[in-house]
């Protein structure tokens, strides 16, 4: 499964290339790139609580777009910056709540749209809570676990598979079967979210189970001096990649 999606990845990026070759030529700014993007999934979300499922999916789809363009523009027009990473980051977080919001919207309103079972409103709404925490829960433990030098890129569901999920089951199957495979994918979702910030959970555990009191202290200590005098110069490559 990992090779096949690698394979995917790889291929998508031969598809995109001439449209990455096309702003690196302009110089576009990867933080508008970032910021369009944004708005994409903005307008997903608003179009999900609508009903329009299915058009929703292909809107969202153009985020994956956005989402790959404004890392490799900044880094083939070496303008990859610590803010850009920051930045990129925070939008990440607010696409996710507009979608998974726009969601909610949708079943809670289930009385005017009728499009599925009227039984599942309630339980699926409460479901896309659970979902938006743990989407929310698995990008903090991530930065959190960096802010004390723990790389804990772990888990079964990354962004880029989250984007995924969230548009092209329901690009191409809209409410199909009375609504039921976009319900299956919304639980799918939440479980994989959940599941994905225990794991790191329990990485950070592993890595910092016999790690001295002292050593925590300090890396608490340096990371916070950092956050204030750090510069571009001063960072890694992994903190300054978009």
């Amino acid at each position: 499964m990992v090779k096949l999606w690698e394979a995917v990845q790889r291929g998508y990026l031969r598809v995109i290339a001439p449209v990455a070759d096309w702003m690196v030529e302009r110089r576009i700014n990867p933080n508008s790139i970032t910021t369009v993007g944004t708005l994409c999934s903005m307008t997903a979300g608003v179009i999900y609580a609508t009903g329009h499922i299915s058009i929703a999916g292909w809107v969202l789809g153009l985020t994956a777009l956005f989402d790959v363009l404004d890392g490799t523009v900044a880094r083939r027009t070496g303008r990859s910056t610590v803010f850009g990473a920051f930045y990129d980051s925070t939008l990440d977080r607010v696409a996710d709540g507009a979608v998974l919001g726009g969601l909610t919207v949708f079943f809670a309103r289930n009385d005017v749209h009728q499009s599925v079972p009227g039984w599942t409103a309630t339980p699926m709404v409460g479901v896309l809570l659970m979902g938006i925490i743990g989407t929310f829960l698995t990008s903090y433990t991530r930065a959190r676990a960096e802010s004390l030098g723990i790389d804990a890129k772990v888990g079964i569901l990354q962004r880029p598979e989250r984007v995924t999920l969230l548009s092209a089951p329901q690009a191409f199957f809209g409410l199909a079967l009375n609504g039921w495979v976009l319900i299956a994918i919304c639980i799918l979702l939440s479980l994989t979210a959940w599941i994905t910030a225990i794991q790191r959970i329990a990485f950070v555990y592993g890595v910092t189970r016999d790690m001295p009191d002292e050593n925590l202290r300090e890396s608490q200590s340096s990371d916070s001096t950092n956050a204030v005098h750090r510069t571009p110069a001063d960072s890694t490559p992994a903190t300054i990649s978009r």
